[in-house]
């Protein structure tokens, strides 16, 4: 029978007993929590790698659903040119009555002028009882309440007076703007029913006066297709001469189709074949000239015409004068019984114009070959007219006060009432208009200014002061120019609305007014053309340097409205106010620092090539601010767990930066910045900084004037 050992040796082999099963215990629990860190490790790899999937799953996705928008535009594109002249057959066909304008204005609307001033209310001014009966404190308090309630009241009698004697101002404007609008519009009516009865008789003039108006208004043509037109009229022949402007060889899509190339992260075009193009062009020209005669014929109410002569054209240059030069592409002479035959929504426009009414379309158009017009309008005898043949008038070379009038006319176009100021005590309003919207119309004070260079801020301050002055609704800046950073700044959040120099043309156009910003019209187009490239998304330049671009996604809780915005800075001071990134104006000039859509989870989204930011800058300052349109009186204290996210344009994360919450009372930020080392390295700064004031504040200690 064994026995428990006692004594020293026992107590000795009872601690080595309990210290091998600490040590036991104590591995066993350090490969437990080894296996525990292999575990969460592997989970954090598992969740970052799925993270990174979806985040490059959902830009393949954007950028695939980019690649087939860009198809399906190509192929409408090309779906309008196919049915150009089917869609121009069932448009309504031109008349006389089309030219009469309706004996009616838009009825006087005071806006909130005609909101009588509210008088106030004797029994709120009732004092508390102090009990007693009536004297003393009582008494006193009675007086000055009565003295309030009189001062008030002639206060709010006085302001109900100015308020009638300028409703009864605004109301004679209104009358004398209308009684000249009824007075033009009878005047044009008459003017229409002589040229009707000028038609008849088949005066020339009035024939070709008609007839290229028909065709100059006709609503059968898709947007983007010229309408130049020269005529002339041949009363002992009855027959009308044209010469009618075809589309360049560029109306047919260069690119058939989209792919995106997820491997090498770019878009790749497709061509179109040479044959299909210029097999479709030859087409696009034929079904031009016959639309042309179609709206001429069915404008012909009274039977003036018996043929149609159409010369069709596109615009050139002459190699050896390098003036331009018109190259006649197609040609036909059409009597109008043939052409009444024809069922135009059936036909192989080349071979109806070519067999059909034996008339001459150019083999290679695209080449510019070729045909001899058959007649000339300057052959036919009389005067030509032309209309739309880029004569629009210079914008920066127009008499002031031209000017002036052409921007009310296009208020009038756009269906409000304007009228010219004064030139001496329009306190610095050059046009009124009324917007007789119910919702958002009213008084409308609009300034326009012929510069060349960029609107300084303190003009847009002294258009808020008179919108302020007159209690207009809304107050319209309108240049030949542009506006800086500082200018939108100022204006963000006001009534105000500031029309640049692009823009101003781009609304005459649309509104059936002519203008230009200098130069010709053909150089307005490359122009544009070239900005559109330079301006685009991602434009080739910038696709072939993704793999230098990086992308500063921000995040943040709170529902709060922010414009997350940049600035390329030297120091303290913003190098340029176009090196200033927001809202109004998406990019740099050279495309260093662009604002971009976000991609989920970030809110807002700025693509930066810090390599090839400008020499002198040293840092990239980015900041945010409450929208004030959407969010007009919040604060930055719902702005918190705000996160920068960098990573490539695939999505590919390569940091996380943090950067301070807001606080109340603030409602602009600065996030923090960029910094560039020494060695040209980039590092990033956390910010903090707030403005109760704003991103005018906030931009204005960056060196950015506003006000």
């Amino acid at each position: 029978m064994s026995r428990r050992s006692t004594g020293l040796i026992g107590t000795w082999a009872e601690i080595q007993r309990q210290q091998r099963r600490q040590e036991e215990a104590r591995q066993r629990a350090q490969v437990q929590h080894q296996r525990e860190q292999e575990r969460r490790q592997r989970a954090a790899e598992r969740a970052a790698a799925r993270s990174q999937r979806e985040q490059q799953a959902a830009y393949r996705q954007q950028r695939e659903a980019d690649a087939r928008r860009r198809t399906e535009e190509l192929d409408a594109r090309v779906e309008v040119l196919k049915n150009l002249l089917k869609a121009g057959c069932d448009a309504p066909a031109f008349t006389p009555a089309a030219l009469a304008r309706p004996e009616r204005v838009e009825p006087f609307a005071p806006g909130r002028l005609g909101v009588p001033v509210p008088m106030p209310d004797p029994n709120a001014y009732q004092p508390q009882p102090q009990g007693g009966w009536g004297f003393g404190a009582n008494r006193q308090a009675q007086e000055q309440a009565r003295a309030r309630y009189e001062h008030d009241w002639r206060a709010a009698q006085a302001a109900e007076a100015q308020r009638q004697h300028r409703l009864a101002l605004y109301h004679q404007q209104y009358q004398q703007w209308a009684d000249e609008q009824l007075a033009a519009i009878r005047r044009h009516n008459a003017g229409i029913e002589g040229l009707t009865a000028a038609l008849q008789r088949g005066e020339p003039e009035s024939v070709v006066e008609y007839f290229t108006a028909a065709l100059y208004s006709s609503q059968g043509w898709p947007q983007g297709l010229p309408r130049q037109v020269s005529a002339s009229f041949d009363s002992a022949a009855r027959q009308l001469v044209l010469n009618w402007e075809l589309p360049g060889y560029a109306v047919v899509p260069e690119v058939s189709l989209v792919r995106y190339m997820p491997g090498a992260d770019r878009d790749k075009e497709v061509q179109r074949s040479a044959v299909e193009r210029r097999t479709l062009y030859r087409d696009v020209l034929a079904q031009c000239v016959l639309l042309a005669l179609h709206d001429v014929f069915a404008a012909d109410r009274f039977g003036v015409l018996d043929s149609v002569v159409l010369n069709g054209f596109v615009d050139d240059t002459d190699p050896a004068t390098g003036h331009g030069a018109q190259v006649f592409l197609a040609t036909v002479m059409a009597p109008r019984a043939d052409f009444a035959r024809l069922n135009l929504t059936q036909v192989s426009a080349p071979d109806c114009l070519v067999d059909g009414l034996r008339g001459q379309l150019s083999d290679r158009p695209e080449r510019r070959t070729q045909v001899r017009p058959g007649r000339l309008p300057g052959e036919a005898g009389g005067s030509v007219v032309s209309h739309g043949d880029g004569e629009e008038p210079d914008l920066y070379e127009m008499d002031p006060l031209e000017f002036e009038e052409l921007v009310a006319d296009l208020f009038r176009a756009m269906g409000m009432q304007a009228v010219t100021t004064e030139r001496s005590g329009d306190g610095g309003v050059d046009v009124d208009a009324l917007d007789p919207d119910p919702i958002r119309g009213g008084k409308i004070v609009v300034q326009a200014k012929r510069y060349r260079s960029t609107v300084p801020p303190s003009a847009v301050r002294d258009l808020y002061g008179t919108v302020q002055d007159v209690g207009a609704n809304k107050g319209v800046l309108i240049t030949t120019s542009a506006f800086g950073p500082g200018s939108h700044a100022f204006a963000n959040g006001k009534p105000l609305t500031l029309i640049a120099g692009t823009e101003l043309v781009d609304l005459l156009s649309r509104h059936g007014l002519n203008g230009r910003l200098g130069g010709t019209p053909e150089r307005q187009e490359a122009a544009a053309h070239l900005d559109a490239d330079q301006n685009g998304g991602l434009d080739s330049g910038l696709d072939a340097e993704l793999n230098d671009t990086s992308v500063l996604g921000l995040t943040w809780t709170g529902d709060v409205g922010l414009d997350v915005c940049a600035l390329v800075c030297q120091g303290n001071r913003v190098l340029s106010e176009d090196q200033f990134v927001f809202f109004n104006n998406p990019r740099t000039a050279d495309g260093t620092v662009r604002m971009m859509p976000a991609v989920s989870p970030d809110k807002a989204a700025v693509w930066v090539r810090f390599e090839q930011l400008p020499p002198q800058a040293d840092r990239l300052v980015l900041v945010a601010a409450v929208d004030p349109e959407v969010d007009p009186d919040a604060d930055l204290s719902g702005f918190s767990d705000a996160r920068i996210r960098l990573s490539d344009p695939s999505g590919t994360a390569i940091d996380e930066l943090d950067v301070s919450d807001g606080r109340p009372g603030e409602t602009a930020l600065v996030l923090g910045s960029f910094r560039r080392r020494a060695n040209g390295d980039w590092s990033f700064v956390t910010g903090g900084k707030g403005y109760p004031g704003g991103l005018v504040d906030l931009v204005e200690e960056y060196g950015i004037e506003v006000a």
